[in-house]
């Protein structure tokens, strides 16, 4: 059953009556907005659009439905963005949606994450009551930090129904320089020697450029002014060459295929439809214990921010669950499943479970939430 409030009186109604129920935003991430089929939905399309945007100020105020793009559209209209590259925006995804999965893309790299632009919600708790934390000034700093609790809660906490985030100017213009590797070793080398220099990257992936995992592509994109941009690149291109034994092949990719070599990056485009898809938090560090397993198995992977996220698409077949679950908790990691069949959401070790555990008592403590 799919419940769908008109208003945020109808959406608290909603709650207070259901004994078990999942908010959903666009449905962009399956595997999280999928419930049993004895657990209805709670659809939040209708408590969309934005209510509050000031340009000078560099905040927004818009309902939880609103559609990722319709905000992109309005914020480029004056010269601005979201720097964290929210995903699935042409899948419908919505700003929700995006705080409860707590996903980001590629631009993270260089401004943070969801976590770092959210500054304040209303949710509904578990008893159908209205709750505010944060505000609308980029210059809130006091009480509990209920927004960032909010991020990556899954619809498990409460039901997001209005978000405040703030924005930053976006680039005039991109470039991404292309380096191949032939040994993941030497490609972590320059990931490292990227991150600790003072360049100025906005996106920073990793991925196999062929299933043995034998060769290696870096994708290194900057952004800022398109008549600084080529000064740019070449700088990080001998910064990058400077050591034998590096980069095998270099390539300037610019627009219009570089934006959309980025956008296939932020839509999962790259994996297969009828694949799971992973979210992996992880240490450059980790990247070569990680990849010994996965170099024996049918997965494609990226790596992004700098080897500090791990993407794996995996063949949703029979068993697929247990066995990544296996490998993961294995190896200590953790996994959020955004994409593939219902049922499963993590896999590996869950370290932050006790304290989840704690706030839901205390924001759901009747349980109409699924459980974390």
């Amino acid at each position: 059953m799919t419940l769908r409030p008109a208003s945020l009186e109808e959406a608290q109604d909603m709650v207070q009556a259901a004994a078990r129920l999942l908010p959903r935003g666009g449905g962009s991430k399956p595997a999280l907005s999928t419930p049993p089929e004895t657990v209805p939905v709670l659809e939040l399309s209708g408590l969309s659009g934005v209510l509050e945007y000031e340009p000078d100020e560099y905040t927004f105020t818009a309902l939880a439905g609103t559609p990722v793009a319709v905000v992109e559209n309005l914020l480029a209209q004056h010269g601005q963005y979201l720097p964290f590259d929210p995903m699935r925006a042409r899948e419908g995804a919505t700003l929700g949606g995006t705080v409860a999965a707590g996903v980001s893309g590629p631009g993270r790299q260089r401004y943070g994450g969801v976590r770092d632009f959210l500054i304040g919600v209303r949710f509904i708790d578990g008893q159908g009551q209205l709750v505010r934390g944060g505000g609308k000034v980029v210059k809130n700093a006091a009480g509990f930090d209920l927004p960032k609790l909010m991020i990556g809660s899954l619809g498990r906490l409460g039901v997001l129904v209005e978000l405040t985030f703030k924005v930053f100017p976006g680039p005039a213009a991109y470039t991404t320089l292309k380096l191949t590797y032939p040994h993941l070793e030497i490609a972590l080398t320059d990931i490292y020697r990227l991150t600790t220099s003072s360049l100025e990257l906005h996106a920073l992936d990793l991925g196999p450029a062929d299933a043995g995992g034998n060769n290696w592509t870096l994708w290194v994109r900057l952004g800022g002014l398109a008549e600084a941009l080529s000064a740019r690149v070449e700088r990080m291109r001998e910064f990058l060459l400077a050591p034998k034994g590096g980069a095998t092949a270099t390539e300037i990719i610019q627009a219009p295929a570089e934006g959309t070599l980025w956008q296939e990056v932020k839509e999962l485009t790259w994996v297969p439809g009828n694949w799971a898809l992973v979210k992996v938090p992880l240490t450059p560090k980790r990247i070569p214990i990680l990849e010994t397993q996965l170099a024996k198995l049918e997965v494609r992977r990226r790596y992004s921010a700098g080897g500090n996220v791990a993407w794996l698409g995996w063949p949703a077949g029979e068993s697929w669950a247990g066995k990544l679950d296996s490998l993961l908790t294995q190896l200590d990691l953790s996994g959020l499943v955004l994409l593939g069949p219902p049922g499963v959401t993590r896999l590996g070790v869950n370290p932050g479970a006790p304290l989840a555990r704690r706030v839901k008592q205390a924001l759901d403590p009747e349980g109409r939430f699924l459980d974390l």
